[in-house]
């Protein structure tokens, strides 16, 4: 589901001016997909849900491969361009039975959710369109798992400097550090190991220290135990 600030955001280029094809680069989305937003004006779409949805195996291939593989993808075309509404976790179960994917690796440990107790840390890469040049920067954002709430900057570059500057204006501007801050297992914050072997490097426990939290790497093969803060990020491009 394209969340409604990007929708929003979305129509209001399009009524400054900003063409299809760019807005859709811009947000990594395809153009039936900017199309539709504009069409319902920038809004959520009403959709009825019905209690047992009939999803066609070939509809899904199709989408499947369109997708490169993107289940959350597939999950938004059905949506936008088909008026499928289908839960995430029906879809992949659905797409497990027909073949189309494969069971995954065992998940790490569920960890549960208090208030205040995790935050999460990650970046991804953007292509953003400047004039006829496409520029590639990086997303840095961190994640209060409880609250669902976000701090997102985009940078040219990013090194250990940025990245501590960043969470130290993040934690500024929420007033407030969670415990733990989980991330993945970048060579900005770790020294060496991986996952619960890993040291931290004494530069970045020691910031860690002075606000309040300790930096966690998730376990190696183990991406899904920061999923949450990826899915609230724009996929790359």
């Amino acid at each position: 589901m394209i969340a409604a600030d990007t929708r929003k955001a979305v129509f209001l280029l399009h009524e400054s001016g900003m063409a299809v094809r760019q807005i859709a680069r811009q947000f990594g989305l395809s153009r039936q997909s900017v199309d539709a937003i504009i069409d319902q004006r920038g809004e959520m779409p009403a959709v009825e849900r019905t209690p047992k949805t009939k999803l066609d195996p070939d509809l899904l291939r199709q989408l499947h491969r369109e997708c490169d593989g993107w289940v959350q993808r597939v999950q938004e075309k059905l949506q936008e361009q088909h008026g499928i509404a289908v839960k995430y976790s029906t879809l992949t179960r659905t797409l497990r039975h027909l073949g189309i994917t494969q069971h995954s690796e065992s998940r790490c440990a569920r960890v549960p959710d208090e208030p205040g107790a995790e935050m999460q840390h990650d970046t991804s890469d953007y292509f953003v369109q400047f004039g006829e040049q496409r520029v590639k920067v990086v997303g840095s954002l961190i994640y209060l798992r409880y609250s669902k709430r976000r701090y997102l900057q985009f940078y040219r570059a990013f090194n250990r400097f940025k990245m501590k500057c960043f969470l130290h204006r993040a934690l500024m501007h929420w007033g407030y550090a969670a415990g733990q801050c989980i991330i993945d297992n970048t060579n900005l914050a770790r020294y060496i190991g991986t996952g619960a072997r890993a040291v931290i490097s004494p530069e970045m426990a020691a910031f860690a220290r002075e606000r309040g939290f300790i930096f966690v790497c998730h376990e190696k093969g183990h991406s899904d135990r920061k999923e949450l803060v990826s899915y609230c990020t724009l996929r790359g491009r």
